[in-house]
Order: C-alpha cells, then structure tokens, then sequence
C-alpha cells in the first residue's frame, strides 16, 4: 500500500511510540466493535488520523515542518485507516 507524505510521516511518528501505537490499536478495534460497515469505519478513523495529525503538528517538529512545507489543506488519511483496519482488527465476517 503507498501512503501519501502525511500518512508516512504518522505512521512513522506513531510506530516510534509504544504508548502511541497501543493507543492507535484500541481504537482500530473499539470502531470496529461497533459492528459498522468496514468503509464507515475506515472513513471515521480517516476523520479521527487527520484531527490527531493536526493536533499534533503544533507540538511535533516532523509533523509541523511537514505542514509549513505541503501546506495546511486537509489531507485524507484513508490508506492508513484501511491499512491499519487490515492489519489491527480481526478479519470481516464472511456472510453465507
């Protein structure tokens, strides 16, 4: 999967961090306990990554300077929401 320059530099930002990360796993598999359709929830982490980019890019140089550098538009975070609901939450009911 190709993550744009966003998606990679949290990504990256996030492995670097165990607390981050098992942050990030509860609440892959706490939107996936809602039962919702796979795409909903892929979109609703996408909502969620970008408000967490944000917020952290006041704080973060990588992030910040990403920012100053690509410019302050909303960016979609959707391949690392899918990429993240393929790998951390188990795999979507089959229906018969």
């Amino acid at each position: 999967m190709s993550f744009n320059r966003y998606e990679q530099t949290l990504c990256d930002y996030i492995e670097e961090r165990a607390e981050e990360k098992r942050y990030w796993m509860d609440q892959v598999r706490e939107l996936v306990s809602r039962g919702e359709r796979r795409s909903s929830t892929a979109l609703m982490l996408n909502d969620r990554l970008w408000e967490y980019f944000q917020e952290r890019a006041r704080h973060e140089a990588s992030l910040r300077n990403l920012v100053a550098y690509e410019g302050p538009g909303k960016v979609s975070m959707l391949n690392l929401s899918e990429y993240w609901l393929r790998m951390w939450a188990p795999p979507a009911k089959r229906k018969a």
